[in-house]
């Protein structure tokens, strides 16, 4: 018989599973044993794909030539609308042959760490970060450095806690605005500071992940690609999950370099080849309409967000901030920290997301997997009935800690 024991790779031993899919994965198994979950810990809209979208994807079924494999970096009428796009509203400088188009953001950003990381590389994160980074970066051979931001300046790294980070060793800096899991968004002056910094360092790559780009309530969207000391060496991270409520579509993008984008088409030639080809015809029509369901989407965010917060202020020991962008809240909850209901103790972030899930059913992700120990991560993309019933759950059993 087969010894399984020792036959993995140290590669996907040593890999962390993603802390929201595990979360989210654990609140189904518990609705599927009949219990009343509130999910409050997966990244994904509540909203329905646009019905032009919709309509779009089941035109090219009819057309019967989206049946095949689709070229490895995406169609290039996709591809050159995206380059247009960037174009026009990022004041990025791109063209088709900038482009390669993956199944999600996720892989695009894979693609990039793969490409361009050896041994001994070092990937400078701002934290608090999206799960994926740090795993990502290991996954590939190079070293997570962390800087790291503080609740005090809504979690957003200053220029010079980056800049103190940055070492010969650095391959590139990766950073979202929005942020998940923050939610906090880098202000054109605090974008400019950070394009200061790295004209002190002309080696060091930019990976700058935008796929909250219009869940932004704080005005214009900023790009750092479009600053031209940096537009040379900058990897624009994009996709269509969140601003056209297209998560299961799978379709995200980069603009990037043509040594690095070819280099990205290599690794997915390799891995996957082609995104799926009707939703790429779908997401051509998605880049050319009317972004009216998708300002409605980020005003229904904007709403609840300032519901939730409201409510969150109400809870003893919970510490709060407001988030400019995205869909979560990312509170300092440390205040609980060596508290007990008499049977349970909460020693970590991690412990009370389980309490939390356990006694009141409703489904947090621990701030531990986005490199903040102090906090937990809570998504507000869900109905207010919803959010209104998981907060006051929330409330209850924390005020049962002492």
């Amino acid at each position: 018989m087969t010894d399984f024991n020792n036959i993995l790779a140290d590669r996907i031993v040593n890999m962390a599973e993603s802390a929201t899919l595990a979360m989210a994965r654990k609140a189904r198994e518990m609705k599927a044993e009949g219990i009343d979950i509130i999910s409050l810990s997966i990244g994904e809209p509540d909203f329905k794909t646009p019905l032009h979208i919709q309509e779009a994807a089941k035109a090219a079924i009819d057309e019967q030539k989206y049946f095949g494999y689709s070229p490895v970096p995406g169609y290039m009428d996709l591809r050159e609308a995206i380059a247009e796009k960037l174009r026009t509203e990022n004041g990025i400088e791109s063209k088709a042959e900038n482009i390669v188009v993956s199944t999600g953001a996720k892989q695009s950003i894979a693609n990039v760490i793969i490409s361009i990381s050896n041994p001994g590389d070092e990937i400078v994160i701002l934290t608090p970060y999206w799960v994926s980074y740090r795993d990502i970066a290991l996954f590939a051979g190079a070293k997570p450095v962390y800087a790291e931001g503080t609740i005090e300046n809504d979690f957003k790294v200053t220029a010079a806690d980056l800049d103190a980070k940055i070492t010969s060793k650095t391959k590139a800096i990766l950073f979202s605005s929005p942020s998940n899991p923050t939610g906090s968004v880098f202000t054109k002056e605090e974008i400019e500071a950070i394009v200061e910094v790295m004209k002190k360092h002309p080696n060091v790559l930019i990976i700058s992940d935008e796929i909250y780009e219009h869940i932004n309530y704080a005005g214009r969207h900023i790009s750092i690609g479009s600053y031209d000391a940096v537009k040379d060496r900058t990897i624009t991270v994009n996709g269509f999950s969140k601003g056209f409520a297209m998560t299961g579509w799978r379709i995200g993008y980069i603009s990037a370099p043509v040594v690095i984008a070819k280099a990205c088409e290599k690794v997915q030639g390799q891995v996957t080849s082609g995104t799926n080809a009707i939703t790429q015809r779908a997401a051509i029509v998605a880049l050319k309409s009317d972004l009216g369901p998708t300002k409605a989407m980020k005003e229904e965010y904007l709403k609840r967000r300032d519901l939730v917060l409201g409510l969150l202020k109400e809870i003893p020991g919970v510490k709060t901030y407001t988030p400019s962008g995205a869909f979560y809240i990312f509170p300092d909850i440390s205040d609980y920290f060596g508290k007990s209901n008499g049977s349970t103790t909460i020693n970590n972030a991690s412990d009370l997301c389980l309490y939390i899930l356990n006694e009141a059913h409703v489904s947090l992700v621990t701030g531990e997997a986005f490199g903040a120990p102090n906090c937990i991560r809570l998504s507000y993309a869900a109905s207010e009935d919803e959010l209104k019933d998981a907060v006051g759950r929330i409330k209850k059993v924390l005020s049962e800690l002492s």
